[in-house]
């Protein structure tokens, strides 16, 4: 019988995005800096990142920050829709404005997201083989954080929405041999000062 260990799963949305998407703010720099310093004192072994620029720049300067963790873009890293839910899944009174977001959705993009999301749950959750504790980080989107977070609660598909990641926040997820998966902490942002929190999130929910 194959020994198994924990995983630790970092989880980390990109740095505040300019309005085009194609690169950091200087709050969105800062951010990944800051996330960075504050993981010098983890045990990684990997950061994952998607492909996207946002998400690329934030992996490359949180790197900068820590001793030869090795970079890996991953498409599974990306941003996508990870599961459209059906109206009779949803909640009565948010069903319609939910559903009108998602018809925004091509058929492609539909189909593609779904395959990515389950790779990206056989990728980067569950325990590891051997018998030393893994650390992993993944900077990814939103929609992603809200999927592996909603497995690991194994709440309904449907229910990666609703859930908001500040950028360069963070969030853990402990994955341990014979034990539920465990959420350790989530949308952690005590290494940002107040004018680097809560963006990533609508301004109705800023606190």
């Amino acid at each position: 019988m194959t020994d198994t260990a924990a995983r630790y799963l970092y989880l980390a949305r990109h740095g505040e995005a300019s309005q085009d998407e194609t690169t950091l703010t200087e709050s969105g720099r800062r951010q990944a800096v800051l996330l960075g310093e504050r993981l010098q004192n983890t045990p990684l072994s990997a950061i994952y990142h998607g492909p996207l620029p946002r998400a690329q720049q934030t992996a490359r300067l949180i790197s900068a920050q820590l001793d030869t963790v090795p970079l890996h873009e991953s498409e599974l890293a990306g941003d996508y829709i990870p599961y459209l839910p059906t109206k009779d899944e949803l909640p009565p009174d948010s069903a319609d404005v939910m559903l009108a977001f998602l018809a925004q959705v091509s058929d492609e993009e539909r189909h593609h997201g779904a395959a990515l999301a389950r790779e990206a749950l056989a990728e980067f959750t569950g325990p590891v083989d051997g018998d030393r504790p893994r650390h992993e980080l993944l900077v990814t989107h939103n929609f992603l954080i809200g999927w592996l977070i909603r497995a690991a609660l194994d709440a309904p598909e449907w229910r990666w929405m609703g859930l908001n990641h500040g950028n360069a926040a963070l969030t853990v997820i402990r994955y341990a041999p014979g034990r539920p998966s465990s959420v350790l902490f989530y949308n952690d942002m005590r290494h940002l000062p107040a004018e680097l929190r809560w963006s990533g999130f609508p301004p109705e929910l800023h606190i």
